[in-house]
């Protein structure tokens, strides 16, 4: 008899116990929105960051709802392809994050990214509170400083909504590896981050 009230009460503990860990609140996480070209290259670069959790290549900066790859190439929907980083605030703050985006980008090029050409392409930091604005534009005079050519253009703009891409052009450097660092490579994008921040 004690046995089997013993086993009925361990069978219970057993399902309370999952219902407990999943009541547990998860550990609070922040996001911060970067244009800088190629949003392919801006996901890859980003994601290795420690801290980072989560990187989502989409649209945000235009006046189209659900805007498609289509939309935002053809130029006419305002939009800018963007990375939304989602990251762990207790290993990684934000001005870090922004340190490490300036080095990513050319921040002197109003034209575009690179070898990709057009408003959708251009750099910028989108910002959705006061205190996010603050650290960027503290971050951007400091990075100007440390530019080795040209002058900063990047502008810190207000966040409206995000436009998650396409699947098909999530994680595309991991899914395709191979053509990935070939257009890099053409598109000459780590030649220029040389040129404009140093070694």
């Amino acid at each position: 008899m004690f046995r089997r009230f013993w086993l009925a009460g361990f069978a219970l503990l057993a399902l309370l116990i999952p219902a407990a860990v999943l009541a547990r609140p998860l550990p609070p996480t922040e996001t911060a929105v970067f244009a800088g070209g190629c949003f392919w290259c801006m996901e890859n670069d980003m994601r290795g960051i420690p801290g980072v959790i989560k990187v989502e290549s989409g649209y945000t900066g235009g006046h189209l709802r659900n805007p498609t790859y289509r939309d935002v190439t053809s130029e006419t929907s305002g939009h800018y392809e963007a990375v939304r980083v989602t990251y762990d605030p207790a290993r990684l703050q934000y001005d870090y994050l922004l340190y490490r985006y300036w080095r990513l980008v050319d921040p002197t090029d109003t034209g575009g990214q690179f070898c990709d050409r057009g408003p959708s392409y251009r750099p910028a930091v989108f910002v959705a509170s006061a205190d996010q604005r603050k650290a960027a534009e503290t971050s951007r005079a400091m990075a100007a400083k440390r530019l080795k050519r040209g002058k900063m253009a990047t502008p810190i703009l207000g966040l409206g909504p995000f436009w998650p891409a396409e699947a098909y052009h999530r994680d595309y450097a991991k899914r395709n590896a191979a053509d990935y660092h070939a257009y890099r490579a053409i598109c000459g994008r780590d030649a220029r981050l040389r040129a404009v921040w140093g070694k």
